[in-house]
């Protein structure tokens, strides 16, 4: 008889860290996997957790401007006359 899938293993894409079987939820950073989940305890890897959290954030709020400055530059350029 199969077992039920635990709870995390249901995670959408969006709550999870870049794709990586890691979750932050209530403050706490959690490895998941279809088996279950574990609390990541050790602070010098939820430290690297958090800055990579926070440079994936910083890289997104930068692509998702890229289409506004797309947008200005896709005005045609008139070619000078010789």
């Amino acid at each position: 008889m199969p077992h039920p899938a635990p709870s995390w293993a249901s995670l959408s894409q969006s709550e999870r860290l870049a794709d990586a079987p890691v979750v932050r939820r209530g403050g706490c950073w959690w490895l998941v996997s279809s088996s279950g989940a574990m609390l990541a305890s050790d602070r010098a890897f939820t430290g690297e957790l958090d800055r990579f959290a926070t440079d994936m954030a910083g890289a997104n709020r930068a692509v998702a401007d890229l289409p506004n400055e797309r947008d200005a530059s896709d005005t045609p350029v008139r070619e000078v006359q010789r």
